[in-house]
């Protein structure tokens, strides 16, 4: 499946739930996750702008527990990426993690956060909250069918398309990072 997919980052999470509920967004998820992230020890996959990943979902609202096994490969990267997802519920995720080790992958990180999921017409809007020692800040992410709707969303949550990123979380993270060390130089 393709998807259209653009990030808003250092949000006020208060402010875009108050925006997804002025326009009947509904609120579809509510969930703490634990992301296992695997690549080759060459590191092909990331290098590549793609992933494979084990998934624990503690669902907060249903109160149960889902493991998902996932690859993600980056098809585009403009003014937003465009991803070719494949992913499956699994019954078992320790045997997720032995398929992936099976085929020569090795844990790169485990990585945790909050993650709350609007509906919006046919598109998925997710506010996250990592684990600061991981992601420091909130951001959106907007998951679409088509651009169209994908600029819709982002005027809607009270941006444009020039506040928004195609990067990965991991380049966003290089780049502060790095220019952060330029600062304290």
């Amino acid at each position: 499946m393709q998807e259209y997919e653009t990030r808003i980052i250092k949000i006020n999470p208060e402010d875009i739930r108050l925006k997804l509920s002025n326009a009947n967004a509904l609120k579809i998820k509510m969930e703490n996750q634990t992301n296992f992230i695997y690549d080759f020890e060459d590191g092909k996959l990331i290098n590549n702008k793609g992933y494979a990943r084990i998934r624990i979902v503690e669902d907060l609202i249903h109160n149960s527990s889902h493991f998902y096994m996932t690859t993600k490969k980056l098809l585009s990267q403009e003014t937003y990426k465009i991803m070719e997802e494949n992913e499956t519920e699994i019954l078992d995720w320790k045997a997720g993690e032995k398929i992936f080790e099976s085929l020569g992958l090795k844990l790169l990180h485990s990585i945790k956060k909050y993650r709350e999921s609007y509906k919006y017409k046919d598109s998925l809007i997710e506010i996250d909250i990592n684990d600061t020692s991981f992601c420091p800040f909130a951001y959106v992410e907007i998951e679409t069918k088509n651009d169209r709707d994908l600029v819709e969303i982002v005027h809607l949550l009270g941006y444009s398309i020039e506040d928004t990123t195609s990067e990965t979380i991991y380049e966003i993270l290089h780049k502060i990072t790095k220019d952060n060390k330029l600062l304290d130089t």
